[in-house]
């Protein structure tokens, strides 16, 4: 089976990718500046690609195949297009083909919202609940939002910071046709950060996609692990 590796989104960490590991055998992966990890001088989204390849030097794996949630995808899209031959399928949970909308404005305020907290002196585990409010769909537990507050607490302030600039500048809209891998597009059914619709037509525009919804809100691989496996696995090996 070719090897599949599972990127984190931007307030993660491999450790949130337990439970589908549990029913799909997957080397998560902690991208730079998480885990212990340093930051690169220099970080976007060709330098997140090529530190994915470099993993995956460094695991002896030749092709994997990607799994990557929010801005885990984002980073999985970028690699299969800059590095195709170093992927086979790619799988892209509750991600979109670019950050927000048209309008840079977005971008600032939505910048500005996420690091008022920070810029106040408060630290990331004490602005992690409020970083997670709207991400979880109404069937969510205590102990799913629990996780997730503990992966975006131990998060370095600085990591989040350039990590959280860097997703501002994403966009691969036009890129889209360009994709040659199979890709699995899963979205949830409550994201409003990833709308089903938004991933619906990132579908349409890929050669070769097909798109499932699952139950939850932003946060599949940690509110439908189970359900999630099972979808990834079933793409994986047909």
């Amino acid at each position: 089976m070719t090897p599949v590796v599972a990127l984190h989104g931007i307030g993660g960490s491999a450790g949130l990718w337990a439970e589908v590991a549990r029913d799909l055998p997957l080397l998560a992966w902690d991208q730079p500046g998480y885990g212990g990890t340093a930051l690169p001088p220099v970080l976007n989204f060709p330098a997140l690609a090529d530190a994915l390849v470099a993993f995956l030097d460094a695991h002896g794996i030749a092709q994997a195949d990607l799994t990557g949630h929010s801005m885990g995808g984002m980073i999985a899209l970028e690699a299969a297009l800059l590095h195709p031959a170093r992927v086979r399928r790619l799988a892209l949970i509750a991600t979109t083909p670019a950050f927000g909308g048209r309008d840079p404005r977005f971008a600032e305020q939505f910048l500005h919202a996420r690091l008022a907290p920070l810029d106040a002196g408060r630290s990331m585990a004490e602005c992690a609940g409020e970083l997670l409010e709207g991400l979880f769909g109404p069937e969510a537990t205590p102990a799913m939002r629990a996780a997730a507050a503990r992966a975006m607490g131990e998060v370095p302030e600085a990591t989040y910071r350039a990590t959280l600039r860097c997703l501002s500048t994403f966009d691969r809209r036009e890129a889209l046709p360009q994709l040659t891998q199979p890709t699995l597009l899963v979205a949830g059914n409550a994201d409003a950060t990833a709308p089903e619709r938004t991933m619906r037509r990132m579908a349409d525009a890929l050669p070769d996609a097909r798109l499932v919804a699952l139950p939850t809100g932003h946060m599949p691989h940690l509110e439908a692990p189970a359900a999630l496996a099972a979808a990834l696995r079933e793409f994986f090996e047909g």
